[in-house]
């Protein structure tokens, strides 16, 4: 499990919930908060009303996109799983309770993701069922800073 190193392949945030996800070069963390611009950092997210700790960035597996692909012929593209950074050969659902780095930022995985049904209107595919345990992890950002497009993920 330490022996893995990742890299970021996408950025986004939303602004705002129901919005489409902007891609981005770059995402200013913010330790104890969020994003900068993000919809859960400015308090315009579905789940804002529920403020989660753990739910400071999200991130998915590049991997999971090639897979739903492959096994499902589903096509998501980066944008469409709602999370902030998605990465590549990085073990998401290991890392809960553990701390990884994006760069320098430090972050603590909190809890897997869960799928919502909000995807399946977004897409219009039935994919609720086949994102279970493959929706991606919720994190807290312990230490903030930039993190950008190609920054190597690492365990801490």
């Amino acid at each position: 499990m330490t022996s893995w190193i990742g890299r970021v392949e996408h950025l986004h945030i939303a602004p705002r919930s129901f919005l489409p996800m902007r891609s981005m070069q770059r995402l200013e963390l913010v330790a104890g908060r969020g994003i900068t611009g993000d919809r859960y950092s400015t308090g315009e997210g579905f789940y804002s009303d529920r403020p989660e700790e753990g739910r400071q960035v999200t991130l998915f597996e590049a991997e999971t996109l090639e897979a739903l692909l492959r096994d499902h012929k589903v096509t998501l593209v980066p944008s469409d799983h709602r999370r902030n950074v998605t990465v590549r050969d990085v073990p998401l659902n290991h890392l809960v309770g553990r701390r990884f780095r994006i760069g320098e930022v430090l972050l603590e995985g909190t809890r897997l993701s869960t799928p919502c049904r909000h995807i399946e209107q977004i897409t219009g595919q039935d994919i609720f069922t086949i994102l279970i345990n493959r929706s991606g992890l919720h994190a807290r950002i312990l230490t903030g800073g930039e993190i950008a497009l190609d920054d190597i993920v690492r365990p801490e």
